[in-house]
């Protein structure tokens, strides 16, 4: 039986939220955020949410906005009486400050986490993150889903022959290998040196390429410029075509113009981030794959008491 349960959206990621009220087949609750002439802004539930389930849908990419958002309406739903509060946060924002990787630096992704305790969330669902020990930052559930359960039936449609699965990076190698063991198939790994952040020094390719049609795989793709660069070298290796799945689309500065650019034959990324109109215009290599379904479905069972393994298909 399910539980009484209301789907809210923040701002950010309406267009979603949307969606998976449209699947759950529930209505999207109403929000309304008031927002003051200086840039400070109040959310509120206009309807009750006493003794009710509350999922709040949010990817917290920048501006941080889109974070405090998510925890002033946690907040809200916990002063209204909610009775179980989950964040639905499809892009998890500063999970790639998961350790301190030098001295004097603070770990982002443990202060998201521990802000949302503090708010008074009672469980995090969330897709392919930069870091599995995140899971770890929370004292409360935290469902970690894989954009794997959407992204390998496309790739097994696109009935491709000399499949290699390769990964842009030596980050990157459990999820190729997973991706490959699970497909039948050879991989392949960059292997990249850097001298600052996001400014690639050298690369290499370990495996071989020639002859095959490669899809690189990735938890998110940001500047483009590794994954661009890695799918230039596998193309001058006698690659038949490259491909590549990023779950997550951030796409900053002059990414679109390099995925244009590249040898790229398409890339294949999810809704989690909105691509935007602007974005699109820029290159029409941009394949979009939807996990409101996916949310959906594990909402539902959340609200049913059913196990989510299911949909653990590979990390």
């Amino acid at each position: 039986m399910l539980e009484s349960a209301k789907i809210f959206s923040g701002t950010a990621t309406r267009y979603l939220a949307e969606q998976i009220a449209a699947v759950s087949g529930e209505r999207l609750g109403e929000v309304t955020v008031s927002r003051f002439s200086d840039g400070e802004f109040q959310p509120s539930f206009e309807e009750t949410v006493c003794g009710d389930l509350v999922f709040i849908v949010q990817s917290t990419f920048p501006p941080s906005d889109n974070l405090f958002e998510l925890l002033m309406m946690v907040d809200a739903a916990k002063r209204a009486s909610a009775k179980r509060i989950v964040a639905v946060m499809p892009y998890f924002g500063f999970a790639r400050q998961d350790r301190k990787d030098k001295p004097r630096v603070s770990i982002g992704a443990k202060l998201v986490a521990n802000m949302l305790t503090a708010a008074g969330v009672d469980r995090v669902m969330t897709m392919d993150l930069h870091a599995d020990q995140i899971q770890g930052f929370f004292e409360v559930p935290v469902d970690h889903l894989f954009a794997s359960s959407i992204f390998l039936p496309h790739i097994k449609e696109l009935g491709l022959e000399d499949l290699v699965m390769a990964a842009p990076d030596t980050g990157g190698t459990k999820r190729a290998n997973a991706y490959s063991k699970h497909l039948g198939c050879d991989m392949a790994i960059c292997y990249k040196q850097r001298k600052v952040a996001n400014q690639i020094e050298r690369m290499t390719v370990i495996g071989d390429v020639k002859g095959k049609n490669v899809v690189l795989v990735d938890d998110m793709i940001d500047t483009a410029g590794t994954l661009t660069k890695a799918a230039d070298m596998m193309t001058d290796l006698g690659a038949l075509s490259v491909r590549a799945v990023c779950t997550h689309a951030v796409l900053s500065g002059d990414a679109c113009e390099r995925i244009e650019r590249s040898t790229l034959t398409e890339l294949i990324v999810t809704d989690t981030i909105p691509l935007g109109p602007q974005k699109q215009a820029q290159t029409s290599k941009i394949k979009v794959l939807s996990v409101s379904q996916l949310f959906a479905d594990v909402i539902r069972r959340v609200r049913s008491h059913e196990s989510i393994s299911s949909h653990f298909i590979i990390a």
